[in-house]
C-alpha cells in the first residue's frame, strides 16, 4: 500500500527550530496551532556523556514544518516574546 502524501510531499518536512528548554518549545508550538500551520514535533535523547554540551539537558524539541509553509513559520516565530526566541536555535533555509 503506497504512503498517503499530503499535497506534492511526503516526510519531506524541513526544520524550523529546535531547543532544549521545554517552556520555549511549548510555546513555539502554541503560536504555530494559533496560526494554523501544520508542524511535526519530535523529541531526541541525547547520549549522557554528550550532556555537556547542550548544559545538562536529556532531550532536544526539534520542530520541522513543510518548505511551502517555512517563510510563514518564520514570521510566526519571530512574533514570539524574545525571552522563549532566544532559546530557540532556528534553521537558516
Amino acid at each position: 500500500m503506497a504512503a498517503m502524501k499530503l499535497g506534492n510531499f511526503t516526510g519531506n518536512d524541513i526544520e524550523l527550530c529546535w531547543t532544549t528548554n521545554l517552556k520555549a518549545g511549548n510555546q513555539i508550538v502554541q503560536a504555530l496551532l494559533n496560526a494554523s500551520i501544520p508542524f511535526t514535533k519530535n523529541s531526541k535523547r541525547i547520549p549522557f556523556f554528550k550532556r555537556d554540551q547542550y548544559n545538562g539537558a536529556d532531550e532536544i524539541l526539534m520542530i520541522t514544518v513543510n518548505p511551502h509553509r517555512y517563510s510563514q513559520a518564520r514570521r510566526v516565530v519571530d512574533t514570539v516574546d524574545y525571552s522563549y526566541r532566544k532559546r530557540l536555535v532556528l534553521s537558516n533555509y
